[in-house]
C-alpha cells in the first residue's frame, strides 16, 4: 500500500463492521453511556484484516511524515495491532537483518517494582516510537501509557488513534488536546464526525437510537452532530 487513501479506509471501516448501535445504551470503557460503539476486535482477530490495517497504518504515518522506529500499541487494546504493524514495517525495510528492529509490547498494569524498561515494557520500543490506540474516548488508557513511557525515556513520535470518538473529556478538552498539552502530537485515522452519518444511514438503527446519538454530541462532542 502505497499511499493512504481516506475513503478506502472509511470503507474497510464498514466492511468490517468496526460500527454498530444499541437501542439500550452500553457502558463504554470510559465509563460513558453510548448508543453507539466503534470496534476494532473483529478486525485484530483476524490475521489478514489486522495485516490490511497494519498497512493502512504504515502508510498513514508516511502520509503525515512521521518518521518512527518502532510502533507501540497501548495495552491491551492495541497491544496486537502494535505488534503486527511493528513487524510489517520492520519487513518493509531495506537493512531488515537479525537486530534491526524490535518488537515492544506493553503491561497492562505496571509491576510495582523494577526499573522503568521492566515496570511497563515485556519489550521495551526503542528509537523514535510511534503510539497506537483503537478508539479514543476520553484517552485515560492513552495517557496512562504515555506517562509510563515518558518515565521509561521513550522517544514518543506521536499517537496515531484508529478511531477518535471525537467527544470531550470531563475536564472539557478534546483527547487531541490533552495529549498535546502533554508535548506528544495527535493523528487520528477516522473521525465519528465523519463515519457516524454514514454508518447510521447505512445500518439503519432507527430514528430513537440517532436522537439518543444526537444528544450524546450535543453534551459530549467536540461539536455537533446530525444524523436526522
Amino acid at each position: 500500500m502505497a499511499e493512504f487513501n481516506q475513503e478506502e479506509f472509511n470503507k474497510f471501516i464498514e466492511e468490517s463492521g468496526v460500527y454498530g448501535f444499541f437501542k439500550e445504551a452500553i457502558t463504554l470503557k470510559s465509563g460513558r453511556q453510548s448508543h453507539f460503539y466503534a470496534n476494532w476486535r473483529t478486525v485484530v482477530g483476524d490475521v489478514f484484516l489486522t495485516e490490511q490495517l497494519a498497512n493502512y497504518v504504515i502508510a498513514f504515518a508516511k502520509e503525515n511524515n512521521l518518521e518512527v522506529e518502532t510502533f507501540y500499541g497501548v495495552p491491551d487494546g492495541a497491544t496486537k495491532l502494535g505488534i503486527i504493524t511493528q513487524y510489517t514495517y520492520a519487513k518493509q525495510q531495506e537493512n531488515y537483518a537479525k537486530g534491526s528492529a524490535i518488537l515492544a509490547m506493553g503491561r497492562k498494569e505496571p509491576k510495582p517494582h523494577g526499573a522503568p524498561q521492566d515496570k511497563y515494557f515485556i519489550g521495551m520500543p526503542k528509537g523514535k516510537t510511534l503510539v497506537l490506540e483503537d478508539v479514543t474516548t476520553t484517552g485515560g488508557s492513552l495517557i496512562t501509557a504515555l506517562e509510563g513511557l515518558k518515565e521509561a525515556g521513550v522517544d514518543v513520535a506521536g499517537v496515531i488513534s484508529l478511531t477518535n470518538r471525537m467527544e470531550k473529556r470531563d475536564d472539557g478538552q478534546s483527547v487531541k488536546e490533552a495529549v498535546e498539552n502533554i508535548g506528544v502530537k495527535f493523528y487520528n485515522m477516522s473521525s465519528s464526525l465523519d463515519l457516524l452519518p454514514l454508518m447510521y444511514a447505512s445500518l439503519a438503527p432507527g430514528e430513537d437510537v440517532g436522537k439518543e446519538i444526537e444528544k450524546e454530541f450535543d453534551e459530549y462532542g467536540v461539536e455537533k452532530i446530525k444524523l436526522l
